[in-house]
């Protein structure tokens, strides 16, 4: 019989929670209650090894798979992908997946490696959104900008793609190129809470203070978050070019954004959906954008 994604996903969830309020397991005289819980665990992760054998395709497998990337079980999800791999080959699907999970271990250079190996597959687009990602952690962003736009060209309409690619031209000191990839990202995803604070981001950079007030009340952002937003305007416009190299991208898709946003809708107005439209910012710097073509 196979076993349900979700009951499997929660089992190996509580393995890595109680693991790490466990602790050691030699202290059963000492702590009763942890060796129940410890023996419980153990029950659960045989029934979860047992189910995740008697799956019978490789797209259930990968569902499971990218199930606890989504939950942010990335060390798991590796174990899990050598399993698949085993059972079934390579495929782009799980060296895709494996690369997300390299990379948010902190296993740069094998992640890197697995992201160039989606080059020329169906997953080119992204394997140069990883190499991008990758770029940015290491404060290049120049060479962040010209990979992310590589993987643009290949998958034109991805929100949290493009938000990147917004989010990479404001720290590599190209304004005005940012306003057009964060505009599409948040009409194509208007829900997507890093696709918000990016443009919010933006208006903060270009002065645009009241429209900046103005996205982040509809969306409804906490003042942790708002004072987070602009402090980042301020570092983004006071460090020079070469001092922003000290940053670190901030991406849904790379799991490390500082914010913590709130999902809200943008309001229905007469049948129409209020999408504020950012001006262009007022003293461009994107004549050095053709650098990094």
């Amino acid at each position: 019989m196979t076993i349900s994604l979700k009951h499997a996903t929660r089992a190996v969830a509580l393995l890595c929670a109680s693991l790490a309020v466990i602790g050691c397991a030699g202290s059963k005289g000492h702590y009763p209650a942890a060796a129940e819980a410890q023996q419980r665990m153990a029950a659960e992760a045989a029934a979860t090894q047992k189910g995740t054998a008697s799956i019978d395709s490789q797209a259930t497998y990968l569902k499971l798979v990218e199930q606890m990337q989504t939950d942010g079980l990335w060390f798991a999800s590796l174990a899990h992908i050598d399993a698949l791999e085993k059972r079934w080959g390579v495929s782009p699907e799980s060296s895709r997946m494996r690369a997300d999970a390299l990379r948010q271990t902190g296993e740069t250079a094998r992640s890197e490696d697995a992201y160039k190996k989606l080059i020329g597959t169906p997953l080119e687009a992204a394997g140069y959104h990883g190499l991008g990602l990758l770029a940015g952690s290491r404060g290049d962003y120049f060479e962040a900008v010209k990979l992310l736009k590589e993987a643009q060209r290949r998958n034109p309409t991805d929100a949290v793609l493009l938000s990147d690619l917004g989010y990479a031209n404001l720290r590599a000191g190209l304004v005005a190129d940012a306003r057009l990839p964060l505009m599409q990202a948040l009409q194509l995803r208007s829900d997507n809470l890093q696709a918000q604070a990016n443009l919010a981001l933006y208006l903060e950079v270009t002065q645009q203070h009241a429209q900046a007030d103005a996205l982040m009340e509809i969306h409804r952002m906490s003042a942790a978050t708002r004072a987070a937003i602009r402090e980042s305007a301020r570092q983004i416009g006071n460090a020079p070019r070469a001092a922003r190299s000290n940053d670190i991208v901030m991406s849904a898709s790379d799991g490390a954004a500082p914010l913590r946003l709130k999902t809200a809708r943008w309001p229905d107005l007469g049948g129409r959906r209020a999408i504020m439209s950012p001006a262009p910012a007022s003293n461009p710097s994107s004549s050095s954008s053709r650098g990094t073509e």
